[in-house]
């Protein structure tokens, strides 16, 4: 078969991935079949020859659609081969379409937004939830047990729910729930989450903290004392709620450090180190607000433990990340740049030592959006559903 003919066949409804290696790892379902045209490999299920909406195999519903999180996994499964959404909502917005509010997502064939109260989940098999943090719990306790659920609030992520309400100044509604939730950080739960219902999908700030100090904490390599943690994050992590702080104005020539000493962030951070390090561990954490839309930066410095070198630190992280798709740790003195994860599932990182003697400092970037959200929830649905999980993520990084 000439290439003309087949992509006057099948590649309307393929999958054109350049050079794409791992995606072979799929299991045969409804007899896929890899071909190769001109050094690209497609992706067809019998041609797809219907609708590549109706024709994908996992039916998702898409909670609190109209927020920038819900707008990133609508970019993120236009390209996934086997998750098609068939709900979306967005109580603001219900009735209005998604291109209205995104116009960027206008070419996307999508259904029309509704209020959750209305929703109908006999067409959904997988539910991204994006509500803000306090709405969740009840939302979710109500779905059908069938479904399986990612939910990117902060609602499951504390297991401790008297330490939830001390943060969040709420009472945790759904106690029963919180014991099933499974923490979503994927490199480090890939296991637990393989056999999860729901999964707590991570902080942005706490990926990008945990990912380099977890591996360094389990083989005590540095000190659980004195960790130090100064993070920036671009405007988009405040959400997209209309907000004084946020006008153009009020953050653009400036640096703003925010939730000093108190953000609800900590103790995610600290839960997740503890574990690691199967010891009580605090650390002193400031956030800071940039003049940029998207991308974090975590600069860490830690006290390394005794007899431990920095090449120490730097070949750990490499023996923890070296086969991860999405952790990458630099060549040795390569400085780690928000610019150059924007609009992918990305961590870049490093390590380098301080000035002080027996310190070190651990560089750590991401898209707070992406990695730091909703590429990291995807990740997380493609391993509960068993597909390869780097599906529907291999998008390369914007750059300029």
């Amino acid at each position: 078969m000439s290439t003309a003919t087949f992509n006057s066949i099948c590649f309307n409804q393929g999958y054109l991935r350049k050079g794409e290696v791992k995606i072979s790892k799929v299991k045969n379902r409804n007899q896929r079949v890899k071909f190769y045209v001109g050094g690209a490999s497609v992706l067809s299920t019998k041609c797809m020859q219907s609708s590549e909406k109706n024709k994908k195999e996992v039916r998702i519903g898409l909670l609190g659609a109209s927020g920038y999180t819900g707008a990133e996994i609508v970019r993120l499964l236009a390209n996934h081969p086997y998750f098609g959404i068939t709900l979306m909502t967005a109580d603001r917005k219900a009735g209005q379409s998604m291109g209205s509010v995104f116009p960027h997502l206008i070419t996307q064939d999508l259904p029309t937004m509704v209020s959750v109260k209305d929703a109908d989940f006999s067409s959904v098999d997988a539910v991204f939830c994006c509500l803000p943090h306090g709405t969740t719990q009840d939302i979710i306790k109500g779905l059908p047990r069938h479904l399986k659920i990612v939910d990117l609030s902060a609602d499951f992520r504390l297991r401790d729910i008297a330490e939830y309400e001390e943060w969040y100044g709420q009472p945790h509604s759904a106690s029963d729930l919180q014991k099933e939730a499974v923490y979503g950080l994927t490199e480090i739960s890939r296991e637990d989450v393989k056999n999860a219902r729901l999964v707590a999908n991570p902080g942005c700030y706490p990926t990008s903290i945990q990912l380099p100090l977890v591996p360094l904490i389990k083989a005590k390599l540095i000190e659980h004392r004195n960790i130090i943690i100064d993070s920036k994050s671009g405007v988009s992590g405040a959400g997209r709620g209309a907000k004084e702080a946020n006008l153009y104005s009020e953050i653009a020539e400036g640096i703003y450090s925010y939730g000093v000493t108190k953000h609800r962030h900590v103790p995610e951070i600290e839960q997740g180190l503890s574990d690691a390090a199967q010891s009580k561990i605090n650390v002193s954490f400031t956030p800071h607000l940039m003049p940029m839309i998207r991308g974090m930066q975590s600069t860490i410095y830690v006290e390394m433990s005794q007899g431990v070198t920095m090449e120490d630190l730097y070949q750990q992280l490499r023996k923890s990340y070296e086969d991860e798709e999405f952790v990458k740790l630099l060549d040795k003195g390569v400085v780690p740049r928000t610019h150059n994860v924007r609009g992918s599932n990305y961590c870049f990182m490093n390590v380098f030592p301080d000035r002080i003697p027996g310190r070190a400092i651990i560089i750590s970037v991401i898209d707070n959006l992406v990695k730091g959200a909703s590429g990291q929830a995807l990740q997380n649905l493609n391993i509960m559903l068993g597909y390869p999980e780097n599906t529907g993520l291999l998008y390369q990084p914007l750059f300029p």
